[in-house]
């Protein structure tokens, strides 16, 4: 039995931290998306909406996705640009559950009338 940190309690604020658990026999690829992620330019202090795509193929482990939430939630006061979420959310996903490979697609609402796409990839294939 897991002992997870955030599923089944009562957890209030944003968090950095991303829990996993053992992937499942037959599981050869996740998709996790969110079209409720804000965060903050770093130069303005303006909000930024985005949605986030974050694609893995798991060895042994998933990311549990109230954790995901959480962590997602930990940016909203956060100055970052769309090509830095992508990497930094790439970066924390490999490094959680350390899949054979994981793409993040980040996709910033337009502001000014420019809508920014940027995408990392971490693992086989890199």
């Amino acid at each position: 039995m897991m002992e997870f940190e955030a599923l089944g309690k009562d957890v209030r604020e944003p968090r950095k931290k991303l829990e996993v658990f053992p992937k499942p026999a037959n599981v050869k690829t996740v998709i996790l998306e969110s079209d409720e992620v804000t965060s903050l330019c770093p130069v303005t202090g303006q909000p930024d909406w985005e949605t986030v795509i974050v694609e893995y193929a798991p060895d042994k482990y998933c990311i549990e996705s109230k954790s995901f939430k959480l962590y997602l939630w930990s940016f909203r006061e956060e100055g970052v640009f769309c090509e830095a979420l992508a990497d930094t959310i790439a970066r924390d996903i490999y490094q959680a559950c350390s899949p054979h490979w994981c793409k993040v697609t980040v996709i910033q609402k337009p502001r000014g009338g420019i809508k920014i796409t940027a995408s990392a990839f971490y693992g086989e294939g890199n």
